[in-house]
């Protein structure tokens, strides 16, 4: 049998389709009692055991607190998380309705007016799952990556030394170690519980109301630093400070210049990203440096 056949098998249920193929092997299935939920099969070597249950602990603390998150489901002997052959490790999530706000480098198919009001709602998911985080007691033996300074643009950032990029060119490395050094000056904030990618694909709207799935990366961060990932695929476009400024209304801010800031963090982890997973010469590489490049010149001068 298949890792998949395997996994799915724990729950008793029924694979329907692939939902994502990338870093993590996302699959809808059907349980027994004809209930649909996400089966994943987590990448190995990315996040440990105890790390994810610590994931799955949280996001079930955010669901049964009323959020719009999906809340871990027991394997049938009662297990969370179901080791593989293979090294990876399996859980199932509660499914979420709705579509994705949107994807990456491609326009809106909604008018900018609902997109606008959508990102005011995540605003203000953002802020509830940052304040019922508050008042969780975390659990002993809870672990998750830090997106602290360290994390962002320290010495061996959490994704990688972008500014040592191989398809950076002279002027764009001396870039990225400009922006890093401004960076590591001005990050600052709260600190606490962050779900560190809040792209439009892990944004799923329903109506007016918008969800919040994919926690893969979430760890203990800025907590400004949610809104910039949720600002990432929009530096380039004329629409950005539109966007922005409803999101952070949604949130209750009004540090522009932070969340600016954290924009470009994000911008500069991403770069990081692309040198271990791509081939080099997967045009992507270019165009995330190109996006950094944009960001930096705005927000440093």
């Amino acid at each position: 049998m298949t890792p998949s056949e395997i996994a799915v098998q724990s729950w008793g249920g029924l694979i329907l389709r692939t939902l994502r193929d990338r870093e993590n092997h996302v699959f809808e299935i059907s349980l027994p009692s004809g209930d649909r939920a996400d089966l994943r099969l987590h990448r190995a070597g990315y996040q440990s055991a105890a790390a994810i249950r610590s994931e799955l602990w949280w996001c079930a603390e955010l669901s049964h607190a009323g959020l719009p998150v999906p809340a871990a489901l027991p394997a049938l002997d009662g297990s969370l998380l179901i080791p593989l052959p293979d090294g990876r490790h399996a859980s199932v999530i509660a499914w979420i309705e709705g579509e994705a706000l949107g994807e990456a480098n491609l326009p809106f198919t909604r008018p900018l007016p609902e997109v606008l009001d959508l990102y005011h709602a995540l605003g203000a998911l953002l802020h509830k799952v940052h304040g019922v985080t508050d008042r969780l007691c975390l659990p002993e033996g809870f672990v998750r990556p830090r997106w602290d300074r360290d994390g962002l643009v320290g010495d061996d950032p959490l994704w990688g030394r972008f500014w040592d990029h191989p398809a950076a060119t002279p002027d764009q490395r001396r870039t990225l170690i400009r922006a890093r050094d401004a960076l590591r000056e001005r990050l600052t904030g709260d600190i606490g519980l962050i779900h560190a990618d809040v792209l439009r694909e892990n944004v799923l709207v329903n109506g007016r109301s918008v969800s919040l799935i994919d926690f893969d990366d979430s760890g203990f961060g800025f907590r400004l630093h949610d809104l910039g990932t949720a600002l990432l695929q929009t530096v380039q476009h004329p629409e950005h400070p539109q966007l922005r400024d409803a999101l952070m209304a949604g949130y209750g801010t009004t540090d522009t210049d932070l969340v600016e800031a954290f924009t470009l963090a994000r911008t500069l982890a991403s770069v990081g990203w692309t040198m271990p997973r791509l081939a080099p010469d997967d045009p992507i590489h270019k165009s995330h440096l190109a996006r950094a490049m944009a960001c930096a010149a705005r927000v440093l001068t």
